[in-house]
């Protein structure tokens, strides 16, 4: 090892943490990536003849860093991740919570279909298709104040028939 190139490092090891620093985020990465610099700098064969070293040295720093850069925005990294993973609750619901839902969703499906034209209109367009209540009441020629009543009405039918099939 060349002491040319360490007393080059040493000379510019402040001025390269401020220039890797503002690239990766943060001065403990920035001493990562300038301490990985060194070794690569350090390690090239004493018959390599590099013309500017100085700015040689600098260009590792700068690919370093955006490597680094690049790598943490892919992998997106939180530390602690892999175990907060297999601490979440599944996302699929267990087979026995399907086949409740299953039975929940046939009861208020029939219960919408026992209800007046009209109410059933109202609730599916209000609470399934997201039209206002001003909107429903314009489609049905018929008061905001009527169309909220409606709605009511399908809901507490709804959940009237949940209650006493289930």
């Amino acid at each position: 090892m060349s002491d040319d190139k360490l007393q080059l490092y040493l000379a510019h090891r402040a001025a390269l943490l401020d220039y890797a620093s503002p690239i990766v985020g943060c001065r403990a990465r920035a001493e990562d990536v300038v301490q990985e610099a060194w070794l690569r700098f350090s390690r090239q064969d004493a018959d390599t003849k590099i013309s500017h070293p100085a700015s040689y040295l600098y260009r590792i720093v700068r690919n370093l860093s955006l490597d680094h850069t690049r790598r943490m925005a892919t992998e997106k990294v939180q530390p602690g991740g892999e175990e907060m993973l297999t601490d979440l609750p599944s996302s699929c619901a267990s087979p026995e919570q399907a086949v409740t839902q299953q039975d929940e969703l046939a009861v208020i499906s029939r219960a919408l279909e026992a209800l007046p034209e009209r109410t059933r209109v109202a609730f599916e367009m209000h609470r399934l298709g997201g039209f206002t209540l001003q909107q429903v009441a314009t489609h049905l020629g018929v008061s905001v104040s009527l169309v909220h009543q409606l709605v009511h009405d399908a809901l507490r039918q709804c959940m009237a028939q949940l209650e006493e099939d289930l």
